[in-house]
């Protein structure tokens, strides 16, 4: 069966899987895929003739994949031209599997839609390790080490443990108060910072403590049990952090600490782009989202942008879901990518009579094993579920999930483990604006389900007993773009196929839509909300005293608001579908004040009027009538007025200058004889 992408190969894994509804789902004219059942046993034949053939392959089957790859290595296939696709756990074994040919289908379709390659971020370690701990678990752990990496032991407390007969590993005491870094490039400062003393009998002694102690090394383990020394503490590369009281935990970190020198990469999970960032103008603070949700603090304040840490960076995504501008760009996979796969997923789930859809979005780790449980001890995925796997299910924002429902789905279920209960703050926020959407063009609330759950029998269950939604006749369209673009399409397709389209909806606080509102008596038109404004939907007029505001551009990041000086601009959350939301639309404006010098328009004639009474005649740089007529000018012939007065830069006389020679001769007037 020739596919898209290259030959399919189908197996129902030795009949465990009626996969008969499939052949007809992928049928392509008259052609069916044959239905292996051993292909990778008895079977495994007409795999390598396949791979011989040198077409891409697709193969159906994620469990052998080793095997597979070897074997197409060996027949001479290209290693980028073998995929696979797991239709076993995600689908055929299910309690409705004979149902689930749409799904396989739409699984098998979104398998050949190819990823978007990221950069990567480098790290070196020189195996410099710091083991951080208050009891003998932590000497032994210290030395343990000390056979593969340098290593030295910092003991917060030091009761009960018994000094080594040989110090194979330096040990001081110390309390951490402050920490920073990563792999490669750890930083701490120590207070009560003292070396062992060497005479140490039967407990460590040390020496006289210190304060303001820093040190730097690769790695950290830290045994103390406490508080971690970072946030986001799991997601801290080269920081290990088991439970002291779990053996097997600490020996696994052990396991992975004795191997971490040398040079590693890591991908560069986020693109910043600054050009597109809204936090700051002029020292006032607009958009701070990133910044807020980010669960590693590697996002910081730099001036009228943010910084993003790559090396800290642990990829949870969350900053792509809250960012309204898409300046945090989510690159492993970019939105763009997510977006093509769950177009082509809904395209042929569609085309192959699938309806109502419910969109299981799930991560690679904990996600892809619940749903691996299901299948093997319970009742598997019902058959209009449909997986969809993504790096990190933080990362995903309003964009993504109104795309979801445009092109047809009935629900979309956000799966994550309770562990991360600390990063989802800001896909709450997002599910909490989707569902306001939803429910605003008609459809019922509940659509959007967030399932912090880790027991597996659990997410079976609410999946399973979850009600049925019907999903609207599906827009597809093309991810093109940046993040805004995607969002601003997917959202207009959304309306155009709701049950009720609305021109306006009003949104809540944080939204990333929105116009503002001047207060005309207050606005005096100093145009500081335009120089503020990082999305350009505020606008001048060169030709004439006016303010302007293209709805669509405003990203709500409130910049405006607080850098007007008669605080004469208010925000006000909502989306326009209408067109004219995509032209300006006149604020405010005035009649212009013409330059009694050249009559050029200049400035509003309130305001130059206002100047001229508060300072005409009564500040000392407009005391008379031609110095207070320069403030009816324009800046041009203010300064030539200035100049033809006199130069104003101008000194006075020059001093003559004396020699010594004249002072010798006695050339000197007499008022340069106090001079002597």
């Amino acid at each position: 069966m020739a596919t898209e992408s290259g030959r399919l190969l189908v197996c129902n894994c030795n009949q465990t899987m009626p996969l008969e509804s499939v052949a007809r789902a992928v049928m392509q004219g008259d052609a069916a895929p044959f239905i292996h059942s051993a292909l990778c046993r008895s079977q495994l034949g007409n795999f390598r003739d396949a791979a011989a053939a040198g077409a891409p392959l697709t193969v159906c089957c994620t469990q052998e994949a080793p095997l597979f790859s070897e074997i197409g290595q060996e027949s001479g296939l290209d290693e980028g031209s073998l995929s696979f696709v797991n239709i076993r756990e995600r689908a055929g074994w299910s309690d409705e599997a004979k149902d689930a040919g749409p799904k396989i289908a739409a699984l098998i379709a979104e398998a050949s839609v190819a990823g978007t390659p990221t950069t990567q971020v480098s790290l070196t370690s020189d195996g410099v390790c710091l083991v951080y701990g208050k009891d003998q678990s932590a000497l032994d752990a210290a030395r343990q080490l000390s056979e593969r990496l340098d290593v030295t032991l910092l003991l917060k407390e030091s009761d009960g443990i018994v000094p080594p007969s040989v110090m194979d590993v330096p040990v001081f005491h110390g309390r951490i108060i402050r920490s920073a870094g990563h792999l490669g490039a750890f930083e701490i400062g120590v207070d009560d910072y003292a070396p062992a003393n060497p005479a140490s009998r039967d407990a460590f002694s040390f020496e006289r403590p210190q304060n303001g102690a820093v040190s730097k090394c690769d790695l950290i383990l830290d045994l103390t049990g406490e508080t971690p020394l970072f946030t986001g503490h799991d997601k801290r590369d080269g920081y290990f952090r088991p439970d002291p009281g779990d053996p097997v935990a600490v020996q696994k970190a052990l396991f992975e600490l004795s191997d971490m020198v040398g040079e590693f990469a890591k991908p560069r999970y986020v693109d910043f782009k600054s050009d597109l960032c809204a936090h700051s103008r002029s020292r006032k603070t607009g958009c701070s989202r990133c910044i807020d949700v980010c669960p590693a603090g590697a996002i910081t304040s730099d001036g009228d942008v943010v910084a993003f840490d790559p090396h800290i960076c642990g990829g949870c995504g969350a900053c792509n879901s809250v960012c309204p501008t898409g300046a945090a760009h989510y690159a492993f996979p970019p939105t763009s990518n997510l977006v093509e796969r769950l177009s082509v997923l809904m395209q042929t789930y569609a085309d192959a009579s699938g309806r109502d859809a419910a969109i299981l979005i799930h991560d690679t780790t904990d996600g892809n094993a619940i749903i691996d449980m299901s299948a093997r001890f319970g009742r598997g995925l019902p058959a209009h579920v449909i997986p969809f796997a993504v790096t990190q299910v933080t990362q995903i924002g309003l964009d993504f999930l109104a795309a979801a429902f445009a092109f047809g789905a009935g629900r979309v279920v956000l799966h994550a483990h309770p562990r991360k209960q600390e990063e989802i703050g800001g896909l709450a926020s997002q599910i909490g604006l989707a569902e306001t959407v939803l429910t605003g063009l008609g459809f019922e609330s509940g659509r959007v389900e967030l399932l912090v759950e880790a027991d597996p029998d659990a997410v079976e269950t609410r999946l399973w007993s979850m009600e049925r939604s019907k999903g609207v006749a599906p827009r597809f369209f093309l991810a093109l773009g940046g993040k805004r673009e995607i969002m601003d399409t997917a959202l207009a397709q959304l309306r155009l196929a709701a049950p009720t389209p609305v021109d306006t909806l009003t949104l809540p606080p944080g939204a990333p839509y929105g116009r503002v509102n001047v207060d005309a008596e207050a606005c005096t038109l100093c145009l500081a909300c335009v120089s503020a404004c990082p999305a350009s939907a505020l606008l001048d007029n060169p030709e004439a005293p006016q303010l302007s505001f293209v709805e669509s551009s405003c990203v709500q990041c409130g910049l405006c608001q607080n850098t007007c000086p008669e605080s004469a601009i208010t925000l006000e959350p909502r989306i326009n579908f209408l067109t004219e939301a995509k032209s300006p639309v006149v604020m405010k404006e005035e009649e212009p004040f013409h330059c009694v010098r050249c009559d050029k328009p200049f400035a509003a004639k309130s305001t130059i009027d206002r100047i001229v009474k508060t300072l005409a005649e009564k500040h000392s740089m407009f005391a008379t009538p031609e110095a207070a007529r320069r403030l009816q000018m324009c800046e041009d012939c203010r300064v030539v007025d200035q100049f033809e007065e006199g130069n104003p830069m101008a000194g006075g006389a020059r001093p003559m200058v004396r020699t010594t020679e004249d002072y010798q001769a006695g050339n000197v007037p007499d008022e340069d004889e106090s001079i002597h």
